[in-house]
């Protein structure tokens, strides 16, 4: 009887899985039509595209397809623990400016001017916000003491 001698997962990578998985999902569900309101009016990019995920998010092909290519990558990168802590952290850190650059075409150019081609809407400026500042948390909190190959260093201003 063969015993499986694998260690178990680390907490950051069973987190980046599941962050990975929600992506994956949000991806298809953006071409679902019914799920996806005004789905006859999904465009490949663009603030043209009517298209909202759960009557909320504004999507189109690209964004739907954005969303499964990072949840792809969340997968492959959750396979070692330096990797999930990479994709949680600097997917966070991508999803807060993402969060920054949809505040930017709301404010500062506007939301149906040609920067806002993914597209985004304050729904999904919001999303991100909370996306970002999660994932972060969970790459920096989770990964404390695993893939560092050692104990933490001690600062030296603290006994």
């Amino acid at each position: 009887m063969a015993h499986d001698r694998r260690r178990p997962r680390a907490r950051v990578q069973v987190a980046a899985v599941a962050v990975a998985a929600l992506f994956l999902l949000l991806g298809v569900l953006g071409f679902v039509p019914g799920v996806t309101t005004g789905y006859d009016d999904l465009t490949f990019a663009g603030h043209h595209s009517g298209a909202e995920l759960l009557g909320l998010f504004q999507v189109s092909v690209l964004h739907n397809a954005l969303h499964l290519l990072f949840g792809l990558a969340g997968l492959a990168l959750a396979r070692s623990v330096a990797g999930a802590r990479l994709f949680l952290a600097g997917g966070g850190a991508l999803y807060l400016g993402l969060c920054l650059y949809g505040l930017f075409v709301k404010f500062a150019e506007n939301e149906h001017g040609a920067a806002n081609f993914i597209p985004l809407n304050g729904a999904d400026d919001f999303l991100h916000l909370l996306l970002g500042l999660g994932m972060l948390a969970l790459g920096l909190l989770l990964s404390n003491r695993v893939g560092t190959g050692g104990r933490l260093d001690d600062p030296i201003d603290r006994p």
